[in-house]
């Protein structure tokens, strides 16, 4: 799909192309009758024939307009009961006073270790140094895309002080820019964690250029959780043996969360074993495809 395309303009036609190589290796693996993380084993992994299950996390965690706190407190008992045991909220949207607040009414009900909070990169230099300081007592899992996803002189200006793990990556697209992330965002390969989008990297040959990049800088798997919330990058997380995965299983429907009757265990969760990626175990989903079928 590349092919005569010169570099550049990450993030024009990236997940465009990024959406139809998904669609091919879900078609590609039930031509071959195997679950997708099978194929994706036998093609570029390690052969392995058993699923492994994944470290997971709920994504969510958006402001509400009103009565945030009491929404999002029932939203993180929500994401628990359905076996949930780490989240991510939302922060940035709103005064660094009332998101500290945010992360009181969650780390009530879950530790402070097992949620992440993500910025959605709203900080500019001065606020992410800010938010930064008032976040490190926290002791939170992870603070993800403080600032503009390309200044990297502010994150690495975060990672001077901020002890606790960052996360970065999500709104880089392509295997250029995760070397300059590498080389000018001042991240630790032994705590922080690297969200690239398979769909958003151009599809899976991006992403495999990315981990090989990075891997041969001294990086380990157990680093890249990809960004995505849905099924394809929970089984290249078990295809690969990546640290773990993002599931939304209250947003971004049809397509977030897992297979219906699927629950974490343990926080872990393996890749469903129908042929293909298995949208098609999603009840909400199969009937949107046949929808779309007629």
């Amino acid at each position: 799909m590349m092919k005569g395309e010169k570099p550049g303009a990450h993030g024009e036609r990236c997940v465009a192309i990024g959406t139809l190589d998904m669609a091919l290796w879900d078609a590609a693996a039930k031509i071959a009758q195997l679950p997708l993380y099978r194929l994706l084993a036998e093609v570029v992994g390690d052969g392995a024939t058993e699923a492994r299950s994944v470290p997971v996390y709920a994504g969510g965690g958006y402001h509400y307009p009103e009565d945030d706190l009491s929404r999002l407190s029932d939203e993180i008992r929500c994401l628990l009961d359905l076996g949930f045991t780490r989240a991510k909220i939302k922060i940035g949207g709103t005064s660094l006073a009332q998101e500290i607040r945010r992360i009181d009414a969650a780390t009530r009900l879950l530790p402070g270790d097992r949620l992440a909070v993500d910025a959605m990169n709203a900080y500019d230099a001065h606020a992410s140094l800010a938010a930064a300081s008032a976040l490190a007592a926290h002791g939170l899992w992870w603070f993800e895309d403080i600032c503009d996803p390309l200044d990297f002189a502010a994150l690495a200006a975060v990672a001077e002080i901020y002890a606790r793990p960052i996360a970065a990556g999500e709104a880089l697209f392509s295997d250029a820019e995760a070397r300059l992330l590498d080389r000018h965002g001042g991240l630790r390969r032994d705590r922080d964690i690297l969200l690239f989008d398979p769909v958003h990297c151009y599809g899976l040959p991006g992403y495999l250029r990315i981990i090989k990049e990075l891997e041969a800088g001294g990086w380990p798997r157990a680093a890249f959780w990809p960004h995505g919330g849905h099924l394809f990058c929970l089984h290249l997380a078990s295809a690969l043996g990546l640290g773990g995965a993002e599931v939304n299983p209250l947003c971004f429907a049809p397509f977030g969360g897992l297979v219906d009757g699927a629950v974490p265990v343990d926080g872990r969760v393996a890749p469903p074993d129908a042929p293909g990626i298995g949208f098609e175990l999603k009840a909400d989903l199969r009937k949107l495809f046949e929808t779309l079928a007629l």
